[in-house]
């Protein structure tokens, strides 16, 4: 039986949170008491503030928090916990509160607010990344780090976790282990609250993904599994179910034809896609204007084959290419929301070795020529793809190009090959396995009305108790 109670929301606060009634120790007094509510409430939104009056549920079937911990390191980490989120609105409703929040960037100081644009610049001066990646491994290492930061921002990630009270926390970030579940662990409800990793990489991975103080660790490939046991997570602990795409990316059902009518397309050119990430990275220029050349039979003074090229946030590059004249079919965009749409239009893609790229190609069939990678978390991805017979690696652009007019002409039978091969290694439930596992073991945890978070007195560990 659920009973509501409709009351000012000072007595509610007063009555069932007294440790925190008057936004003390420490918590945002701009955010107070937000998210205890009912209901879907969106990523940024503010509750009690605004609202007089506040609905709390109480009992095992009172509406459960998901907080769903990220960092814009990269756009895969937010993708991925924007697809958690509206799988878990489509398949649950309302019986999941579902919140997705970057905590450092909210509450700890530097370097934990700042690992964004951190990213950006080593990714810059990729040799740097690949020093940081690997140094960075042993667990030794990452550890103590994480124990001196703990040090010092402990305090800040609890508040952050009591503004939202979480009943299950998803980690979909290497560094959003650690720290939380420490966290947990001092306010003694690591065996109360569901704690789970996602994997958003599909192949070589940081090591900083493994915790065995998790409920359940999500991986995107029997590979990185493998690296899970190595790392002394338990087989019960470990899932593979694929890399979580957006469910309106995954059960689209698209007509070729008709994409290509709605997105301005020539309908019977063969049509490569070419990216480079959300800022546009890699040897894009290069690669249009190979595909330019190749794709244009001088002979007969026609194209046989038309380019799509998404320019992210990189608008120097979308002008560069507008500006330039084309002798085949040619679509220059900017950031797209949209990708399902022009990956149905076309027949292969190009584009760096980003795991959401490549996990979306293979839901649509597309043969892949990997262009470029990140040192670190993308080298395996490579291999992964090349491997299974799914697509082809090549840096240089004037060999891409040929072997894409190679395909859309007396190669057909290839690219038609490496389709199949494509769909077969795609897994396009996985956003949905996952959600529906971590429902499976919320109710196995059993009614998660008790939950209560108070903030500890002393966050004066030493180095050695922070170990779960």
């Amino acid at each position: 039986m659920v009973m509501s109670l409709l009351s000012p929301t000072k007595t509610i606060r007063e009555t069932l949170f007294p440790g925190i009634a008057t936004g003390g120790h420490g918590l945002n007094q701009k955010n107070k008491g937000a998210h205890y509510g009912y209901g879907d409430v969106d990523d940024d939104e503010v509750d009690g503030e605004d609202n007089p009056l506040e609905m709390v549920q109480l009992g095992a079937n009172r509406t459960k928090n998901v907080l769903i911990l990220m960092s814009d390191t990269g756009g895969g980490h937010r993708a991925s916990a924007e697809a958690i989120r509206d799988a878990f609105r489509l398949e649950y409703g309302d019986e999941y509160q579902v919140i997705v929040k970057d905590v450092w960037k909210e509450r700890a100081g530097w370097p934990l607010n700042d690992m964004e644009r951190s990213y950006k610049f080593m990714v810059k001066h990729v040799q740097l990344w690949k020093v940081a990646f690997h140094t960075s491994s042993p667990p030794w290492i990452h550890s103590l780090y994480l124990a001196a930061i703990a040090a010092f921002y402990a305090k800040e990630v609890e508040a952050g976790l009591m503004e939202y009270k979480p009943d299950i926390i998803i980690s979909v970030h290497p560094l959003m282990q650690h720290i939380p579940l420490w966290v947990l662990k001092w306010q003694g409800l690591h065996k109360k609250v569901v704690f789970t990793t996602v994997i958003t990489d599909l192949n070589t991975c940081h090591r900083t993904w493994f915790h065995p103080g998790v409920n359940r660790c999500y991986c995107p490939s029997e590979e990185v599994a493998k690296r899970a046991a190595l790392d002394s997570l338990e087989p019960a602990q470990i899932r593979v179910f694929g890399l979580p795409v957006r469910p309106s990316f995954c059960r689209a059902i698209l007509n070729k034809d008709n994409l290509r009518e709605e997105l301005g397309m020539d309908h019977d050119l063969p049509a490569v896609l070419l990216m480079g990430g959300g800022e546009g990275m890699g040897p894009v220029k290069k690669t249009a204007k190979a595909l330019g050349e190749a794709l244009y039979d001088e002979e007969s003074n026609e194209a046989i084959g038309q380019i799509v090229v998404i320019c992210g946030r990189n608008q120097t590059l979308e002008s560069t290419l507008e500006s330039q004249h084309w002798k085949v079919p040619v679509k220059i965009r900017g950031f797209e929301t949209q990708m399902e749409k022009w990956m149905g239009a076309c027949d292969c893609i190009i584009t760096k070795a980003g795991p959401g790229t490549i996990a979306e190609a293979l839901i649509r069939g597309l043969p892949i020529i990997l262009n470029d990678f990140i040192p670190g978390q993308e080298v395996g991805n490579v291999p992964y793809v090349v491997d299974n017979g799914a697509g082809v690696f090549s840096q240089s652009p004037k060999e891409t190009a040929k072997l894409v007019a190679q395909w859309f002409g007396p190669k057909r039978d290839e690219l038609k090959s490496m389709s199949d091969n494509a769909l077969k290694l795609a897994q396009p439930e996985a956003v949905f396995n996952i959600v529906k596992d971590i429902h499976e073991l919320a109710r196995e945890r059993g009614p998660m009305a008790k939950i209560e978070y108070s903030l500890t007195s002393s966050f004066s560990y030493p180095v050695g108790a922070l170990a779960l």
